[in-house]
């Protein structure tokens, strides 16, 4: 079959020559569509591989990451600086037995 419409895309697309070529290219090429029968047909055979199931604890982790996102920023950098002070200083004194406790509960 010998077709008198060219459907190669044209080299230089915007100039005056090609556009006339385009419009007239989509004016000849009319949309065809799906017969009802056969677009039945394309939805019963994608409605079996088109479903997605989405594991709840994937839907756990996206509410705690809206969660974590919602809150504001907290910022420790004067406490930071601050700590490095003393440390620098000679000053900070450690408390070991809280370090001891949270050592522990990160244990058990």
């Amino acid at each position: 079959m010998n077709s008198n419409i060219d459907t190669r895309a044209p080299f230089f697309p915007h100039t005056r020559s090609n556009q006339a070529e385009i419009s007239k290219a989509r004016d000849t090429q009319a949309l065809k569509r799906n017969s009802f029968e056969r677009s039945k047909e394309l939805s019963e055979i994608t409605a079996k591989d088109a479903t997605v199931t989405i594991p709840d604890a994937i839907k756990d982790f996206s509410r705690i990451k809206r969660a974590v996102d919602a809150t504001p920023e907290i910022d420790n950098s004067a406490k930071i600086a601050s700590l490095k002070a003393q440390i620098q200083a000679g000053s900070y004194e450690p408390d070991y037995d809280a370090i001891a406790d949270k050592i522990l509960s990160s244990e058990y």
